[in-house]
């Protein structure tokens, strides 16, 4: 995760730096920022993953640079830190999703910069509530709950959706998740994207490589990212399939 510091205070930002380098998966980019204006450049420029935002500067305060970055359509995560403790209230009105008093200790860094990895409420039903749920739609990320905690999929990344029972299993480029969504509620969503090969398969259709009668006379569909693997088509499926395949 990359993170920028913004402070009017040298020293606070070699402090800030030292901290969050002693911590693993993080990287402090540079250069740093000692006020809001140039923030909003780097910002801008660096496309940081978190950014640790001063309050009290000269110029824009550390309240109207969140207040800028809220309107950004991919806004980097805020935690702010400083030696303030009366402006919480107006951090979490800006989304805010870390709120640190300095002197910081390591160990608060660090759960706020852990918290700040999870997308926040708003973050989250804009990238992933389906519209039959009240989201803007249409995702653009798909959420699924893992050991890790909340786990957001690219729906670019989405090689095909699988129902068994009660779950639906999504293949990605780096491996599997379970959804609690219905097979149909994502066909009905997704159906520009995904073509169903199967009453229990959707597939991108971008994926779709080749199709392939075997001798037994089934049906498999071979698609990119699978490394060879192939899903079984539906005799029912296999003329839609072949039309699809025509107009790729």
């Amino acid at each position: 995760m990359n993170v920028l510091i913004v402070d009017d205070e040298p020293l606070a930002r070699e402090r800030l730096a030292r901290l969050v380098g002693q911590l693993d998966g993080y990287k402090v980019l540079e250069p740093s920022a000692s006020n809001g204006e140039e923030a909003l450049a780097l910002v801008e420029n660096l496309k940081p993953d978190i950014v640790l935002l001063d309050i009290r500067m000269p110029g824009l305060d550390g309240l109207q640079v969140a207040a800028r970055l809220c309107e950004r359509e991919a806004p980097p995560a805020v935690i702010f830190v400083t030696a303030h403790d009366e402006f919480a209230v107006e951090a979490f009105k800006v989304s805010a999703v870390g709120y640190l008093v300095k002197p910081v200790r390591q160990e608060d860094l660090e759960e706020a910069l852990k918290k700040a990895e999870r997308p926040n409420r708003v973050q989250l039903a804009a990238l992933t509530k389906p519209p039959s749920s009240g989201g803007p739609g249409p995702r653009s990320h798909i959420s699924a709950r893992t050991r890790k905690g909340i786990e957001l999929i690219p729906l670019d990344d989405v090689v095909y959706f699988i129902a068994d029972h009660k779950y639906v299993t999504l293949r990605h480029g780096n491996g599997e998740v379970l959804l609690d969504e219905p097979l149909k509620a994502l066909e009905d969503e997704f159906g520009d994207r995904f073509v169903r090969i199967h009453r229990n398969a959707l597939v991108a259709r971008e994926r779709i490589e080749r199709l392939q009668r075997t001798p037994l006379g089934h049906f498999q569909l071979y698609l990119k990212g699978l490394n060879g693997d192939a899903l079984t088509v539906s005799r029912r499926h296999v003329a839609g399939v072949r039309r699809l395949m025509q107009n790729l």
